[in-house]
């Protein structure tokens, strides 16, 4: 096979759950039924890693310093809710039961993978969280062992600045992960979510 094409479907194996023989049918299919399909990939690719940087203020994905949402007048800023992912940031998002802002982690606490505390911007948190606006920290980790640690590490760290921390209520499975949930049992957890 070409080096190009070995290239291509090493890049394609780097996608979350894609083992070598789907990387290489993309690759076959790209190259062989959608070239203009894989151009178009190539130029989001290009431009969302060229373009895309984290929001100064909740650390999310954005195209500008500071994301819409945080840009937003009409969100509650006395809230703030802290997830692991901009995915589980969108799913909290169509739920349409939270109008605070956000605050994203990028990641979990996990010491058996090295990620510890500075991996996960605590700093930037904290300093978010102690602006004086914020009245009520939603802590919306997930419920594995990595996120009710986490969860548990900024509770007490937060509870230590005397701030209100609460956790999202147990609506969500045990185990399960925000981004895979759907969004009627997101809601209810955000409704009931309780004292951390």
């Amino acid at each position: 096979m070409s080096r190009s094409l070995d290239f291509l479907t090493e890049a394609l194996r780097r996608l979350p759950g894609i083992g070598p023989k789907s990387a290489q049918r993309m690759a076959f299919h790209l190259l062989q039924h959608d070239r203009e399909g894989a151009a178009m990939l190539s130029r989001a690719l290009y431009q969302a890693v060229d373009t895309v940087h984290h929001c100064a203020l909740c650390n999310t994905f954005s195209d500008t310093e500071v994301c819409d949402l945080c840009s937003d007048e009409a969100r509650d800023r006395a809230l703030l809710c802290i997830v692991e992912t901009p995915a589980d940031q969108m799913m909290i998002e169509q739920t349409l039961t939270y109008k605070g802002l956000y605050f994203v982690l990028m990641g979990r606490l996990s010491p058996l993978d090295g990620i510890g505390p500075r991996d996960l911007h605590l700093d930037k948190l904290v300093t978010r969280a102690t602006d004086g606006v914020v009245a009520e920290v939603v802590l919306a980790t997930n419920f594995t062992n990595e996120g009710e640690a986490t969860a548990h590490y900024i509770s007490e760290m937060l509870k230590a600045r005397g701030l209100t921390v609460s956790r999202l209520a147990r609506g969500v499975p045990v185990g399960g992960e925000l981004e895979y949930v759907d969004a009627g049992t997101i809601a209810r957890a955000m409704l009931d979510r309780r004292s951390a």
